[in-house]
């Protein structure tokens, strides 16, 4: 693993706060830097408000029983905001730059500029962008084999997950690098290639528009439909994975439940063409022993257990447990 000391996160909108809170528990110094610039009065206001709202994010995990309140200078303490103008000598030595400055591709493309000209050529570059392809963000700099998408999904302190993209030149390194060094703090990566939307926004973003249209259709209130969605469709799938579970149940059930859907509810039901051609195949899930999965040297019973394990613990954690026994 690359040794990453030297951290720089660019911007410090909300994002880029809660990215500095998760080095900074972790014990890494975070050193948010102002992509503007700004007279030093005016920056000194900036400055204090950041940290104040930082200190209010540290307090709020305080009541959760995230953070111990004893713990809450020495994480702010390794937490500082720098001016734009008095970032150029940390830069030179930086082995990091998170970036978190407004999706604008003007914004974007003036503050890679600057960076560019004072970040060491091996210091990975990781964009937080969520409308930029990695693609888009490396032709801004030099060295484009550096610069990867690195997406944390909100709150970045709690969330496990960072998505990381890369391009066709992102070098193989740098992707495991980073990897190792974000698996080092706890987080969780995933690796996608160059793609709108990454992983979990672009499915989460059809969910969300379902739901919202579901509204305007008058199915069901907003009140129902999130109760729908916390005690069933969030608890399984906090289970299992998407693709798992179409494993689990059988692609062909999803390929005649989507046919029932695309007829009834429009083209947005169509099933892709893979579930078809597993369907060919019959390679419709775990029953046969292959789907998006291979189960040919999976003990089955086994893997089924500790799905229903985790599952039970999941429920009874949030205290949906059905009443044993409850009419007797």
């Amino acid at each position: 693993m690359a040794n990453i000391q030297h951290i720089g996160i660019v911007g410090v909108g909300r994002m880029s706060k809660a990215i500095a809170i998760a080095f900074a528990y972790a014990g890494l110094p975070a050193q948010l830097i102002d992509a503007k610039e700004r007279p030093v009065n005016e920056f000194e206001t900036y400055q204090q408000q950041a940290l104040q709202d930082i200190s209010k994010e540290l307090q709020l995990l305080v009541s959760t029983g995230f953070l111990l309140q004893a713990d809450v200078e020495q994480v702010l303490g390794r937490i500082s905001v720098l001016s734009k103008s008095q970032a150029p000598e940390f830069l030179q030595r930086c082995d990091l730059i998170m970036e978190g400055v407004s999706e604008v591709r003007e914004a974007k493309q003036q503050i890679f500029a600057w960076l560019d000209a004072h970040i060491p050529a091996d210091c990975i570059v990781a964009s937080t962008t969520s409308t930029f392809l990695v693609g888009e963000i490396a032709a801004m700099v030099s060295h484009p084999e550096r610069v990867i998408n690195a997406h944390w999904l909100n709150p970045a302190y709690l969330i496990p997950l960072v998505e990381l993209s890369k391009s066709a030149v992102t070098s193989a390194q740098v992707v495991t690098d980073l990897q190792q060094f974000l698996e080092s703090i706890g987080k969780v990566t995933v690796v996608c290639n160059e793609s709108a939307g990454y992983i979990v926004p672009r499915i989460q973003a059809l969910a969300m528009n379902e739901a919202a249209r579901m509204v305007e259709e008058g199915v069901a209130s907003a009140e129902e439909i999130d109760k729908a969605i916390r005690t069933g469709f969030g608890l399984r799938f906090s289970v299992l994975g998407m693709l798992e579970f179409i494993d689990w149940g059988g692609g062909d059930i999803l390929y005649y439940a989507s046919q029932y859907l695309q007829k009834e509810l429009g083209e947005r039901y169509r099933p892709p063409q893979i579930i078809q051609t597993n369907m060919d195949k019959q390679h419709n899930g775990m029953r046969e022993g292959k789907g998006f999965y291979d189960y040919a040297q999976v003990d089955v019973n086994a893997y089924k257990l500790q799905v229903m394990s985790t599952f039970v613990n999941r429920i009874d954690g949030v205290g949906l447990k059905p009443k044993f026994n409850v009419l007797h």
